[in-house]
């Protein structure tokens, strides 16, 4: 009789990690996860996800929650010489580029910190473990606005040709501004590849685009099209920071990114990195996320334009998914652009009610 696997899914109150949570649930592996609802503590009572927690453990059959702050290095060793699981999915972080600036050694001690802790832990404890931790983008700073651009009706798009499918895995992360948040997601991914390469840990770095769905706590300092959507719903204005709001994101449904995990699992390796978005297909402007809210709701969208573009912000990102395709195949994305505004739409509608 096969053995039940255990996965242990930090931040697993979030976005992603509650959508890793439930799709690893329906597989019927035994799932822990670590949350102490620090996103509360970043972005005040709108950004608690204690409701999505309670929703877990009322939910999902082989859940158990453990409160536990990963920057409480005896802590994770603890838990991980005693849980062992076959797979360890990193999400926790502190999230937001504008907000780091504020507090620099807090982000770098939970994104940067909290990443060597848990892979210590896995190293001392559990080598066999497979790891995935969920970057950024933001790792290249903003290094993707040297690419040539030409300006559309409603969006940014690259004029060069080479980058038809977005960007790849090959962009510099040197000679850029990352912005605090940046940089410290940048020294969590090369520790997870170097646990990779240096010690044989087979670890990914999936360095994600706008990772969005329906259980997102959306604020105005993370989480773009939650909160684009939230705005419209409740009729705030919403404020675009400069590029005249033609700057364009790649969006991925949770369920996408939990997807992709699962087939890394199948098809590990030792320090891998992969762009993960939405691709060209789920791209969308902050004008065209405008029309499609209000295609939806019926309310016209209120907002105000501010001419300062935020620090590292990107004008133009769109993931070149070849390289995760050819590398995990079968993988592709399931969920289209208007099936992740309609999810979006009708959670912000059914929590407001």
């Amino acid at each position: 009789m096969n053995k039940t696997k255990t996965i242990l899914v930090t931040g697993s109150s979030g976005l992603i990690g509650s959508e890793v949570v439930t799709y690893f649930d329906n597989l019927g592996w035994q799932v822990v996860g670590i949350d102490n609802n620090m996103r509360m503590e970043f972005f005040g009572e709108k950004g608690d996800t204690r409701w999505n927690q309670a929703r877990l453990l009322t939910q999902c059959k082989n859940f158990r929650h453990v409160e536990l702050d990963i920057r409480d290095r005896a802590g994770v060793q603890s838990l991980l010489a005693q849980l062992k699981p076959q797979l360890l999915v990193h999400t926790a972080a502190q999230p937001s580029h504008d907000l780091a600036a504020s507090i620099p050694y807090k982000d770098f001690d939970v994104n940067a910190g909290g990443t060597l802790n848990l892979l210590e832990a896995v190293r001392v404890h559990c080598p066999e473990t497979i790891f995935v931790h969920l970057s950024t983008n933001k790792v290249y700073g903003d290094r993707p606005n040297v690419i040539p651009l030409v300006e559309l009706q409603t969006r940014w798009d690259y004029a060069d040709p080479q980058f038809a499918n977005g960007i790849n895995e090959l962009m510099s992360i040197d000679q850029s501004k990352h912005s605090l948040f940046g940089a410290s997601k940048v020294a969590a991914d090369i520790f997870v590849q170097e646990y990779g390469r240096y010690f044989g840990i087979r670890t990914a770095c999936f360095r994600g685009g706008c990772l969005t769905g329906p259980n997102h706590s959306g604020v105005e300092l993370h989480g773009f099209l939650s909160y684009l959507t939230y705005c419209n719903v409740v009729g705030k204005p919403y404020i675009i920071y400069g590029y005249k709001g033609k700057q364009v994101r790649d969006n991925i449904h949770a369920y996408d990114v939990a997807r992709a995990i699962q087939f890394f699992f199948e098809h590990p390796t030792c320090g891998a990195v992969y762009n993960l978005g939405g691709g060209r297909a789920n791209s969308v402007s902050i004008l065209e996320a405008f029309e499609r809210c209000e295609q939806l709701t019926g309310k016209k969208m209120q907002y105000r334009y501010e001419d300062t573009a935020r620090v590292g912000d990107h004008i133009c990102y769109i993931s070149d998914l070849s390289y995760i395709k050819k590398s995990l195949p079968g993988w592709d994305i399931t969920k289209n652009i208007d099936t992740v505004f309609e999810e979006i739409i009708a959670s912000w509608q059914a929590r407001l009610a």
